[in-house]
């Protein structure tokens, strides 16, 4: 549960810290005093998207940091997943700084965190109820949703999404193997003639590089074989000369006649020229000698050249991309060779897989059949106590196409008044009888999730009378298995409250400040008095208070 909330410079707060218990907690305030933006700063500490607009006037950044502690086991594995370790003492603390330079900040337990992680872990720590979701109610297509999660059927969803995903990726490859015997046609001929020319180019690996070299050579071939040849005779000499092989020798071997503890050495550098200059007239005479070279064409070269830069130009920047694409039309031609086969394989397979999605949707459809004759009892019975005795409540069921989340179309339906039939909820739902219904349906929710905190915002719109009543006790009931945070401007619900909180507005200086605080007893019955009264504070209002606080808490 959420145990502390710290604001910092968000809209009309300056600053302030509230502190929640166990339970039913309670805010309540003056119109505008800054209810929502709790509702706001708790929102942005879960990871939800916010904005600029949020941080207060004349504030560069703005920060928003949330205590939890007795987490649910849930919330620890959803901290484990993500990459967290959970405090000796199991609680957790989000810090996140909001900032008009947009580089915002966010920590999990003085780890830094991205906005999607929060979002993740901080699904299981709080559900907020807000007006926005009775919107939602009113939608038919979110209908289904609220019945899953009564059906806890996640494990035969995720079966029956596995199967439609399958069922349309062979339907996709089918497509794509039943083209037209024209274009089959017309794309056999354009393979055939690529495969037939690569083919017959026989291109190899590094071929092209090798070319260049060998046709560098073959154009020069006959003044190189003469500079060779009188760079070998250089070393080596003629018959009419010496060469620099012999010169070198009678150098060493004067050396070595000389005196001295220094000539033996430069005797034996002297022998070191002479193995490398005798291996470097081994390769010269071994080029020379080199059939291979002599019978290079540089015409076939420049041919063979030209035909791979051709060849590139159509298949690819390189000998690689041409063997890629070769093999590629190779595949191809025998798909197309083997499509009939391979047609009515994925023919066979696309039955097989419409069976089972048929069986799956089947199978989901009775989880939700058996748990829309749940929902319709239960909600009836929290309806029923919410002063809505005559209310049918029934969720209608109906075979509709394959989608990916089943074959069932889901409609809440309702009637209000004893002897009319029930009609779609979006139809004749007012405001009051739909914030009771949603909170019937987070009534029965509550057994069914491991959500650490419900917040209701706005839970009472259109609400009044003995029925405002009825919801303080169904929300007080619904604290009993966890914490609840109520937003309310009645005081019937108030009066249930194990901890209430008063939001409090105040000009000082010209600027707007917002503080929160716990009630006492006699604090909470002024504030009950105020709430029903309005303005004018009488002795009446007041004794009337305490006898609903004194009443509310038996």
């Amino acid at each position: 549960m959420i145990k502390s909330l710290h604001i910092e410079n968000i809209a009309v707060i300056e600053k302030t810290d509230i502190d929640f218990g166990e339970g039913l907690n309670v805010l309540t305030g003056e119109t505008g005093a800054g209810k929502s933006i709790i509702i706001d700063a708790i929102n942005a500490v879960l990871g939800e998207r916010t904005s600029k607009e949020l941080i207060r006037s004349g504030c560069d950044r703005a920060e928003v940091s949330a205590l939890f502690c007795d987490l649910s086991d849930t919330s620890k594995q959803a901290l484990i997943d993500n990459g967290y370790e959970v405090d000796e003492d199991g609680s957790l603390l989000i810090v996140r700084v909001l900032s008009l330079a947009g580089n915002g900040t966010i920590k999990i337990n003085g780890r830094p965190a991205t906005a999607g992680v929060l979002r993740a872990i901080g699904k299981n720590l709080v559900n907020i109820h807000g007006q926005h979701d009775n919107q939602s109610l009113l939608n038919p297509d979110n209908h289904y949703l609220y019945l899953d999660r009564l059906a806890e059927n996640s494990n035969v969803l995720q079966e029956y999404y596995d199967e439609f995903r399958y069922l349309n990726a062979v339907r996709r490859e089918l497509a794509s193997l039943e083209i037209d015997e024209d274009e089959k046609k017309r794309k056999t001929e354009l393979l055939e003639y690529q495969i037939k020319e690569l083919e017959a180019a026989d291109i190899k690996l590094g071929e092209l590089d090798d070319i260049k070299s060998k046709l560098q050579i073959a154009e020069n071939y006959e003044k190189t074989m003469s500079a060779l040849s009188d760079a070998y005779y250089s070393i080596n000499g003629t018959d009419d000369a010496d060469g620099a092989f012999s010169m070198l020798k009678n150098a060493q071997k004067h050396v070595a006649a000389a005196k001295g503890d220094e000539f033996p050495r430069i005797a034996q550098r002297l022998g070191d020229l002479l193995a490398e200059l005798d291996d470097i007239a081994a390769d010269i005479r071994g080029f020379t000698h080199n059939a291979e070279y002599s019978e290079l064409d540089a015409e076939k070269l420049r041919s063979r050249l030209d035909t791979l830069h051709r060849l590139m130009l159509k298949y690819g920047s390189d000998e690689q991309s041409c063997l890629d694409f070769l093999e590629k039309s190779r595949r191809e031609l025998d798909n197309i060779s083997i499509s009939e086969e391979k047609i009515s394989e994925l023919s066979q397979e696309l039955d097989h897989s419409t069976e089972r999605l048929v069986a799956l949707g089947e199978k989901l459809t009775a989880t939700r059949v058996k748990a829309a004759s749940e929902c319709s009892k239960k909600v009836c019975e929290v309806l029923n106590f919410l002063d809505m005795p005559n209310v049918v409540f029934d969720v209608k069921i109906e075979k509709g196409r394959y989608t990916k989340v089943g074959c069932d179309t889901v409609e809440f339906m309702i009637g209000t008044n004893a002897g009319e039939s029930v009609k779609p909820l979006h139809k004749i739902a007012s405001g009051g009888e739909l914030s009771r219904v949603m909170l019937s349906i987070k009534s029965i929710f509550a057994d069914k999730d491991d959500v650490d905190t419900l917040i209701f915002d706005e839970i009472d719109t259109g609400i009044s009378g003995r029925a405002a009543g009825k919801v303080g006790v169904q929300l007080k009931n619904v604290a009993e298995c966890r914490q609840v945070v109520c937003v309310t401007h009645l005081a019937q619900i108030a009066a249930f409250a194990q901890n209430h909180l008063l939001i409090e507005k105040a000009v000082q200086n010209g600027r707007t400040y917002t503080g929160v605080k716990s009630l006492s007893y006699d604090d909470r019955i002024s504030e009950l008095a105020r709430i029903m009264s309005g303005t004018d504070m009488t002795e009446n209002f007041y004794n009337s208070a305490k006898e609903l606080l004194d009443r509310s808490n038996i």
